[in-house]
């Protein structure tokens, strides 16, 4: 019978893993369910941004998880490492699943040299990312967190960033960075607040009734700019300077993906000197963010804590996903 070691986490826990597991068991795989500790939330997902910017090899997987790992074929994880080490040690190894989109947890390079297989799980954020992506715009211009901010305070404010009569998404072009599966579910959800729709994506050769642009024509053309690429080598700081420059002064951008894609000193000098009106962040080059720092002394930015992706339905559907991805396209 193969084996299949399941790592959870505390957004993952052990439960869950063994659940949506289910139908892997039913298929003969027996699968064992360990988990990465963390004291917290906070260092769990300190260790996941330091894999995410450095790479598989960044944080190394504690032995007690790898011990007896050469008895495995199957490695499944959400945000535990996969690096070479690991490789070497699981020698019956034939396939890692990544419960999640990104796979900066697993050496591929090297598993795929080895001959064992990498899956990924896209989609699994679809829902929970774009809900919030159009939480945060409407956040944004039509000044909601704020608001409730400056009324805890005392203050009864109707002056904001933007002025005093608010923008309507019915009114906006929201120019769409990354027209992937949340790209066009960001797209399905604005759409029928009547918005006209625009979206960059060098990937993206299919149809759509929105209209595609180059990115400069979208920087040009958009009220609310919205981030939904992959972070890469070639992604990493694609909006900078040179973009807000060409941004409506009225414009704000909005960032539910990877910190990395805007360059975060660009964005916060152009809301420093009023060159675009605002912008929403839910991801930042520092996490947890510095007491210090300039977004904290910022009236025009509205800023969550890494919170997009952080539903039930995602985390707990995960395994569910890659068990019948693995099913269908790998079994």
């Amino acid at each position: 019978m193969a084996k299949c070691l399941a790592i959870a986490d505390l957004f993952i826990d052990q439960k869950m893993m063994s659940d949506g597991l289910l139908l892997l068991k039913e298929k003969g795989i027996e699968v064992e369910v360990k988990e990465w500790k963390h004291a917290d939330l906070e260092a769990l997902q300190k260790d996941n941004i330091t894999l995410e910017k450095q790479g598989s090899e960044a944080v190394d997987l504690p032995a007690y998880l790898i011990e007896g790992i050469e008895e495995y074929e199957y490695i499944i994880t959400q945000f535990a490492p996969i690096g070479k080490k690991v490789i070497d040690k699981a020698t019956s190894l034939k396939f890692v699943g990544v419960l999640r989109a990104g796979i900066e947890n697993v050496n591929r390079q090297y598993a795929e040299e080895k001959g064992i297989t990498v899956f990924n799980t896209p989609g699994r954020s679809e829902t929970s990312v774009s809900e919030y992506a159009v939480g945060l715009m409407l956040s944004e211009i039509r000044n909601i967190a704020r608001a409730d901010r400056k009324l805890r305070n005392g203050e009864w404010e109707k002056h904001y960033p933007n002025g005093v009569l608010a923008p309507e998404l019915k009114e906006s072009v929201v120019g769409l960075v990354g027209y992937g599966a949340i790209g066009q579910k960001v797209a399905n959800l604005v759409r029928p607040f009547g918005g006209k729709i625009i979206f960059f994506d060098d990937y993206f050769t299919g149809e759509s009734e929105d209209t595609q642009v180059s990115l400069d024509e979208l920087v040009v053309q958009a009220d609310i700019i919205s981030m939904h690429y992959r972070l890469t080598p070639e992604t990493k700081n694609m909006l900078n300077k040179e973009h807000f420059k060409k941004m409506k002064s009225s414009a704000v951008v909005i960032n539910s993906a990877r910190s990395g894609l805007i360059n975060e000193t660009d964005l916060i000098e152009a809301l420093q000197t009023k060159e675009i009106t605002g912008a929403a962040v839910d991801v930042f080059e520092q996490e947890p963010l510095p007491a210090d720092h300039p977004y904290l002394t910022l009236e025009n930015v509205t800023i969550t804590p890494h919170i997009a992706g952080s539903t039930i339905g995602n985390f707990a559907n995960s395994p569910k996903i890659l068990a019948n991805r693995i099913l269908n396209e790998y079994l």
